[in-house]
């Protein structure tokens, strides 16, 4: 990003993280079989925490976990294309 260009706001932040979580999350595990899911994105102070929780309880503990270890992921790349301006 330049010094003329303007950092993302931190709603820009988020949306950006929450959304890529609940496209990986959902590209791991049918949507029928998630019974509750939520992301929950924060970036103060110039860092991002992520948060996904996902209650698939037709789906293996193990693929469960995975869907939400990728979303973290997703999440931090997708911030971090943000604020290379990809």
């Amino acid at each position: 990003m330049s010094d003329t260009e303007a950092e993302p706001s931190e709603q820009e932040v988020v949306e950006a993280a929450a959304e890529a979580a609940e496209n990986v999350v959902f590209s791991h595990l049918d949507r029928s079989s998630v019974e509750d899911f939520d992301v929950v994105a924060t970036f103060e102070d110039g860092t991002l925490e992520v948060d996904v929780y996902v209650n698939a309880p037709d789906e293996s503990d193990e693929l469960a976990e995975q869907a939400v270890d990728d979303a973290a992921l997703a999440a931090r790349a997708a911030v971090d294309d943000l604020f290379s301006g990809e």
